[in-house]
């Protein structure tokens, strides 16, 4: 087992020579690379060894969660290093191919399982969330226009992009389609004078946004439903979707894109931000166990293909990867600051949890495959659309 955790030591030295890293063993042999490691991985038992050469990132998360394996320093950096010799793509033993699968198969979101699955993330309590978000509760890709904008002005800054980008105007009906804490609707109704109605499966959100909402005295403009997106109706001027598609699951697209398609006027405007792919890829399974289960990352493709198919056209299509990296970085920077607040609210092992969750996405965004996808579409030829996109970028 030694032997081989120093193989994938020795491949991430010939991917950068320049890295500096080291690896710490049981039984206190050390391989080590550069003069100060930016990072070390410490596996304190043979059988966290045996785990992640068994199991690859599922095993070295469940490693990670239960203490066997500690990671000094810079996580991140490691989880470069692994993307660099495509450990992501490590292909599981068949059985436990199998154990993933009946695990995709019981977390499917059907009308069912599509609430469990919802609020096993997201009904983690809004104090939780507030310790790493901004004050806008946002939980989606931020938009960074000026490198030292802080987190909440990049959120702020995503919500006026897309309601550019979706050329919204006084008193049209904006749906947005797992609103969160309402943030989109908010902003819409307030600068853009939208009526809006949002929908989510999580009861704090649900709760959240109609309080918040009720505080600002926009009662009479907005409203967010408990409703899975199935059970939505009515027609809207424009609709938008904010880092809600990837709970959707990959047998569902179709669903959902037709139902888009339902409830959006000829000629109006749809906007789908979602993280996705350039191909499709291998769900990760640690990932959709610990922290997302029914949910599917898609290739881009995928989501173009149905919405041709559906009849809509595709007006613009902006990846913004790099603003959901430093998204995270700002995410983990308030988690790590508020790290023994969380501690009193969680145990060690959910700590370790998220903390592996956080990181591991901010690298994925940095240096692996993940995209951050914003596409804009209309439903049917629109002729009276701007033909540049000068009012996306004028100040």
């Amino acid at each position: 087992m030694k032997k081989a955790i120093k193989n994938i030591a020795q491949m991430m030295h010939q991917a950068d020579p320049k890295a500096c890293f080291a690896f710490e063993f049981w039984d206190g042999d050390v391989i080590r690379f550069g003069a100060v490691p930016r990072v070390t991985l410490r596996l304190k038992t043979k059988s966290c060894a045996r785990s992640i050469i068994g199991k690859g990132f599922l095993g070295l998360g469940e490693s990670y969660m239960e203490g066997d394996l500690e990671i000094e320093s810079c996580m991140v950096e490691l989880f470069r290093l692994g993307f660099a010799i495509g450990f992501d793509d490590y292909k599981l033993p068949l059985w436990q191919q199998f154990r993933v699968f009946i695990l995709g198969m019981l977390n499917r979101n059907t009308r069912r399982c599509a609430q469990k699955n919802i609020s096993y993330h997201y009904d983690r309590g809004d104090e939780f969330y507030a310790l790493y978000l901004d004050k806008t509760m946002t939980y989606s890709c931020a938009y960074f226009k000026r490198s030292d904008d802080s987190l909440e002005q990049a959120q702020l800054n995503k919500y006026e992009h897309i309601a550019k980008k979706l050329i919204l105007k006084p008193d049209e009906t904006l749906l947005d389609i797992g609103c969160g804490w309402g943030g989109m609707l908010i902003f819409a109704a307030q600068k853009y004078g939208i009526r809006g109605v949002g929908n989510t499966l999580s009861k704090n959100q649900f709760e959240y946004a109609n309080r918040k909402i009720k505080e600002l005295g926009l009662q009479d403009r907005l409203k967010v439903l408990y409703k899975d997106f199935r059970q939505l109706s009515g027609k809207f001027d424009k609709i938008v979707s904010i880092g809600m598609f990837e709970h959707v699951g990959k047998k569902f697209i179709p669903a959902f894109i037709q139902k888009v398609s339902d409830l959006l006027k000829t000629g109006g405007l749809g906007l789908l931000h979602t993280i996705g792919g350039d191909t499709p890829s291998a769900s990760d399974p640690w990932t959709f166990n610990y922290i997302f289960p029914g949910a599917y990352i898609p290739a881009l493709h995928e989501i173009t293909s149905e919405m041709g198919k559906t009849g809509f056209s595709i007006i613009d299509v902006e990846n913004l990867r790099l603003h959901y990296a430093k998204t995270l970085e700002k995410w983990i920077e308030n988690y790590e600051k508020n790290i023994e607040k969380i501690r009193e609210l969680f145990d060690e092992a959910f700590v370790k949890q998220w903390r592996l969750f956080l990181h591991s996405t901010a690298a994925g965004f940095k240096c692996g495959k993940s995209q951050l996808f914003q596409i804009l579409f209309s439903k049917g030829s629109n002729n009276a659309l701007p033909i540049t996109r000068a009012h996306v970028y004028r100040e």
